[in-house]
């Protein structure tokens, strides 16, 4: 199959981060109606995108039915040499896809940057994987039969696309996809849709139309996706909530469904730690980055009553050095913090923040004396935008909402413990099962707790790492099904069978 990819030795060209289109059977077209998200930092309007109507969504899954029918046959060198070279093109335009990104999503630009060039090493990492057939058995000698497992593409994928980590998490959904004989149309976000749309724009310089579309629109979007007939597999990065309904959505047509949902990570300190203020740095890393708004975050932190209170000191002096603000502003040192990428989740945030003034809960203090809930939302010194300081509170009861719900905001509840089997029992005691992690001196000790810990990824001594062969899911209502990997291929797959007789 003959293919857009371009030519061996020519550069990429470089996107206009300056108009935003859909991307429908290799063209870029627009729509009679347009809407903007807004730059969470500054509040001023972002560039209009288009509002896809329903014949938008009719034409994008024809073209990409008809891409199908040939796409499916290309080999998987093929399809590696369009992947990479579409890293490649990523790359090329790394500074236009972090600015776009901060500008949407509010991380500062040294932190969009990383995330734009993990996304182009990472599709070649997706470009590696194969899928091969597997021989079951093998009797041709005896007179019997052989017989093979294949893996077969399901046909149009649509990838739903949260707003956290708009262009690492497509292309993790995009890669499998393409990867595995599969076409593609991408929904962003509507609070990011640009960085989404230019990366379907980009993908026409080497896939051939249809294979690789993109639609923005609005709260109508979602559900013509998931129900059209003509579309075979979702995948779903997002709340519980949501995933839900796209599960029922879903189910209506019998789609192929992954859904990656929320967290409520739990970090687990013994007091054999190697050292506690470095711990406790590491921790707030992983509790405060890009404003907590990953599912993988730290969300509860249960810490050794012998170490409890130097934790707590050196946890809260790193999360009050933490510099936040406007990633595209001049600042005197680069903000580790960005604001809360919608104002939905800003407003989620303030009643997070209320309920624990309330319910009278324990917020330490820094150095200055200052009341971090008063104090909390007091950022005119970064902007008019969405910011919000880091809030940690002092051991509250885990029925507390900050305890038992997912913040996606910078709340941090700090808790003690002194029986292990109750601190296991209480870091399991959630319907979520996304990420954890222990933090011991002792390895073989903290890897036999990590084992007893519910969730579908679990670290000892780190946290959020991760590794392109491997899989990433949730147990519990934090997902279904996983992406990354090969196993992550094979979600877009089906299993066939061949029984050859001899």
């Amino acid at each position: 199959m003959a293919t857009t990819t371009t030519m061996k030795g020519t550069a990429p060209a470089l996107l206009d981060f300056t108009t935003f289109t859909n991307t429908i059977d290799g063209k870029q077209t627009t729509t009679a109606e347009t809407r903007h998200s807004t730059n969470p930092s500054t509040l001023e309007a972002n560039p209009e995108v288009p509002v896809s109507t329903e014949e938008d969504v009719n034409r994008a899954v024809e073209a990409a039915r008809k891409a199908y029918n040939s796409w499916r046959k290309t080999t998987f060198a093929e399809r590696r040499a369009c992947l990479e070279a579409y890293a490649d093109g990523i790359a090329a335009n790394l500074e236009g896809f972090a600015t776009m990104l901060t500008r949407e999503q509010g991380r500062p630009i040294a932190l969009t940057r990383m995330e734009v060039a993990t996304t182009s090493e990472r599709l070649k990492q997706t470009a590696a994987l194969e899928l091969t057939d597997e021989i079951i058995a093998d009797d041709k000698d005896s007179g019997g039969q052989t017989v093979v497992k294949r893996y077969t593409p399901l046909g149009v994928a649509c990838g739903i696309v949260p707003w956290n980590f708009p262009i690492g998490l497509a292309a993790l959904k995009l890669s499998a996809a393409v990867m595995t004989g599969n076409v593609f149309i991408m929904k962003p976000s509507p609070f990011t849709p640009y960085a989404n749309l230019k990366m379907a724009e980009l993908a026409q310089q080497f896939f051939p139309p249809g294979v690789i579309q993109c639609l923005s629109g609005d709260d109508s979007l979602g559900p013509w996706l998931t129900e059209h007939p003509g579309i075979d597999k979702v995948s779903f990065t997002g709340s519980v909530a949501t995933g839900k309904r796209i599960m029922q959505s879903c189910s209506k047509t019998l789609k192929r469904v992954t859904l990656e949902l929320g967290g409520n990570d739990a970090a687990i300190v013994f007091p054999d730690v190697k050292d506690v203020a470095a711990t406790a740095a590491t921790l707030a890393q992983a509790c405060f980055f890009n404003t907590s708004q990953i599912c993988i975050a730290i969300k509860r932190v249960y810490v050794h009553a012998d170490i409890y209170s130097a934790f707590r000191a050196a946890f809260v002096a790193a999360a009050n050095g933490f510099v936040y603000g406007d990633g595209l502003a001049p600042h005197e040192s680069a903000p580790f913090m960005g604001p809360l990428t919608t104002e939905t989740q800003y407003k989620h945030v303030q009643t997070l923040l209320d309920d624990v003034r309330a319910t009278k809960l324990d917020v330490v203090r820094g150095d200055d004396g200052r009341d971090p809930l008063a104090t909390a939302m007091d950022t005119k010194d970064a902007g008019k935008g969405y910011f919000v300081r880091p809030v940690i509170v002092d051991n509250p009861p885990d029925s507390a909402r900050v305890v038992a719900e997912e913040a996606f905001g910078p709340i941090v509840p700090l808790m003690q413990w002194t029986d292990e089997e109750d601190v296991i029992r209480r870091a399991n005691d959630t319907r979520l099962g996304l990420g954890a992690s222990v933090w011991s001196g002792d390895l073989a000790h903290a890897a036999e707790v990590a084992r007893r810990l519910e969730a579908g990824n679990v670290w000892v001594n780190t946290h959020m790492m991760s590794h392109p062969e491997a899989p990433f899911g949730g147990h519990k209502w934090s997902g279904i099904g996983v992406e990354g990997g090969v196993d992550g291929l094979k979600q877009y797959c089906d299993i066939q069978v061949l029984y050859l007789a001899n």
